[in-house]
């Protein structure tokens, strides 16, 4: 499908979850952006989603959020039940869109509720068991999220980098920030916490690389939602000095605004850590080797991502690598220890030094404006 004459006037993309998994998209909203210029861009979504990206300019026009859906993974809170799904139905198809992109999931529930809305042409990611739409991507579990999700785009002729664009922050927000980290830096933000308890690089390990950082004359400082206060609190408690501490002190854009102010941020595979690289931060991102294929960053100069190559469990000993691998047997354990206990705090520290100095020495391959209309 060639994008020139097309008569693409609505887009419609499915991406209903959480933070890292919007950001993560965001290469490809920007192509079909590039590709599709005049026509408007509604994500489907949830309600964070809504309130987030409204009056935020970006590649998305509007966010129309979706009821919950049976086997739709990762719906966020704030999603209208399921009773809401027929008119949400009726309402899209009365819309007429033109293009329908599925970027959540191999598509068992995902490609039919895709396929429910009408579009004059849908694309998107199928897994084996998956119903078909008209062009799809071949789904597996271990393929670079972003580049997942530009090869679904490419089928209707966008392309475009895999860096994600960078987030648009209001004046407020920028001052809000300001008043946040006030005096001069360099500041690294730490962010200790994670959704998943595997994905979590121990506290008192946080702690020693803060307690590193102010040693050599870099600010410190804790970020995160209220959700992290607890783990936020024992960085604190193991630290041998004071850290600044805005965990559940800022909204999302605040929040961005901040990672944003910050020369480097340090951060497991979460949220937080998306959210950095999405407003212009250099990162070091803790991961577990299974999720660094799928989440971790393709550049270096400013992005450094460690890994721990442990895959078996810690506690029993399970092989839990065979997720998306279905002729190996296992599927993992119930035990939720961190994975991360190979990655040391010297080879954090002396990342995260590496790339403040980068900073100090000016800007680094950094994009050179925000997110601006084609």
């Amino acid at each position: 499908m060639s994008h020139d004459g097309d008569g693409v006037r609505r887009i419609a993309v499915l991406r209903c979850n959480a933070l890292g998994d919007y950001l993560m998209i965001t290469p490809a909203l920007a192509a079909l952006r590039r590709a599709f210029p005049e026509a408007e861009l509604t994500l489907l979504g949830g309600a964070w989603q809504a309130d987030f990206l409204s009056g935020r300019p970006g590649p998305v026009d509007r966010v129309v959020v979706v009821p919950q859906v049976a086997g739709l993974a990762g719906q966020p809170g704030g999603t209208p039940q399921a009773s809401a799904l027929p008119e949400f139905l009726a309402e899209a198809r009365a819309y007429r869109y033109d293009l329908a992109v599925q970027l959540h999931g191999g598509g068992a529930a995902s490609n039919p509720l895709v396929r429910a809305l009408g579009a004059r042409r849908s694309i998107g990611l199928r897994a084996d068991d998956a119903a078909p739409l008209d062009a799809t991507v071949p789904y597996r579990y271990y393929q670079p999220e972003v580049f997942r999700y530009l090869e679904v785009v490419a089928l209707v002729g966008a392309d475009g980098p895999p860096e994600y664009p960078l987030l648009a922050v209001s004046d407020q927000e920028q001052a809000a920030a300001a008043e946040l980290l006030p005096g001069d830096g360099p500041w690294v933000a730490l962010h200790a916490g994670a959704g998943d308890p595997r994905r979590r690089w121990a506290a008192e390990r946080f702690a020693a690389v803060a307690t590193g950082l102010a040693a050599a004359g870099v600010r410190p400082v804790l970020v995160g939602s209220a959700a992290d206060l607890p783990v936020s609190a024992e960085v604190r408690s193991h630290a041998g000095v004071a850290v600044h501490d805005l965990t559940g002190r800022t909204g999302l854009g605040t929040l961005a605004a901040v990672l944003g102010r910050c020369a480097v941020v340090v951060a497991n595979d979460s949220g937080p850590l998306h959210l950095a690289r999405a407003a212009g931060a250099a990162t070091v991102g803790l991961y577990w080797c299974g999720n660094a294929i799928n989440a971790a960053a393709t550049v270096r100069t400013r992005h450094r991502p460690l890994l721990s190559w442990t895959v078996l469990c810690p506690v029993c000993g399970v092989d839990t690598s065979t997720a998306g691998f279905p002729h190996r047997p296992g599927e993992g354990c119930a035990h939720r220890p961190s994975f991360l206990g190979q990655i040391p705090v010297a080879e954090v520290l002396e990342e995260a030094l590496d790339l403040v100095a980068r900073a100090a020495c000016g800007p680094q391959d950094v994009p050179s404006a925000r997110w601006a209309p084609p």
